[in-house]
């Protein structure tokens, strides 16, 4: 490929790095911190905000690059999320935190499944919202879209029911938990913030607000339900092959999509859980990963008009709304059931 034809996407990628360094600068600031938004949801915000705004005024050429950051850099971005975790970490926690991350998080894809259909909304959408809300936010949401294979700004409006929701929690819980409503001890409280929560960023604010006997079971809880995402996507593939209606007519054999960089991160988590890398490597990979990861929200934020929110209609937001309820009382639920 000749220079002038690569300088057209390297433009739209150079863009989401320029937005990504801003979303990095912007998530420093103390306000920002406070509110524990990651760069990868100022990023989505910045690309929305682009989208809206100077979108028509650039050169259309700028796609491609952009299409990129959404598909190839995200997939790079979910491999290298291995880092973050260990399998030693899934052993130390205990069997009933993995029955009880393995329950909620079946439980609300096919529940909020079940939901999608009955409020008539687009499959893709719903199937989205419902990984979004039950594995890991924004991340899961991320892995899941090049499987499901849906347009750009469905990604962006399930993202943007994990923010909203998400955020709520990680005020709420620690506001509950002060006033002696939730009769959960610290333990308990743990998994119940861990099993429960959206992002991990939810996660990480919600325990550091309620103190470290609740913060380190919340967090382990949570990287085991980021664990699931690899098996979670394997499964989905299978689901959506077989009921494709484009797939297996005339006898054609139903193509399977196997979503190898699930398969990536998991061996990248095994990887990791050997301690071969030093620690401040293992950093730097990391703070790698969030950055290629803000580039693929960027990415999408850039791919999300209000065009096509509006499109979308209220019903992800009444469709996470349920997910919500269910993931707190089902959640506080199950947590007490499991610690009997």
């Amino acid at each position: 490929m000749s220079p002038k034809h690569l300088a057209n996407p390297l433009h739209g990628i150079l863009l989401i790095v320029l937005f990504s360094f801003s979303a990095f600068y912007i998530a420093d600031f103390e306000w920002v911190k406070h509110l524990s938004l990651s760069p990868l949801i100022v990023g989505i915000v910045l690309g929305m905000l682009y989208a809206n705004s100077l979108r028509n005024h650039l050169p259309e050429t700028w796609v491609p690059g952009i299409q990129f950051c959404t598909k190839q850099v995200l997939r790079t971005g979910i491999v290298l999320y291995g880092f973050k975790l260990t399998f030693q970490s899934v052993i130390d926690i205990g069997g009933s935190a993995l029955a009880l991350d393995l329950i909620v998080v079946t439980l609300t894809i096919l529940l909020g499944a079940g939901l999608g259909r009955l409020l008539k909304m687009d499959r893709d959408t719903a199937l989205l919202t419902s990984i979004g809300s039950s594995i890991c936010g924004a991340a899961a949401v991320l892995g899941a879209e090049p499987v499901v294979k849906s347009k750009p700004y469905k990604a962006a409006v399930a993202v943007s029911t994990v923010v909203i929701f998400g955020t709520l929690s990680m005020f709420l819980y620690p506001a509950l938990h002060r006033a002696g409503i939730l009769d959960l001890t610290p333990e308990q409280m743990g998994l119940f913030t861990g099993a429960t929560l959206h992002e991990v960023a939810h996660v990480v604010g919600a325990g550091n607000a309620m103190g470290q006997a609740i913060s380190d079971p919340a967090i382990i809880v949570k990287m085991i339900r980021v664990m699931m995402l690899a098996p979670v996507l394997v499964v989905l593939s299978i689901v959506l092959a077989r009921r494709d209606p484009s797939s297996g007519a005339n006898g054609e054999k139903r193509k399977i999509t196997i979503p190898w960089f699930a398969f990536l991160f998991l061996a990248v988590i095994g990887f990791n859980s050997l301690h071969l890398l030093p620690a401040g490597l293992v950093d730097a990979i990391n703070t790698l990963d969030t950055f290629l990861l803000t580039m693929a929200m960027t990415a999408l934020g850039a791919e999300s008009s209000f065009e096509k929110f509006k499109k979308a209609g209220a019903r992800p937001f009444l469709l996470a709304g349920f997910l919500y309820i269910w993931l707190f009382f089902g959640g506080y639920w199950l947590v007490k059931l499991i610690s009997l």
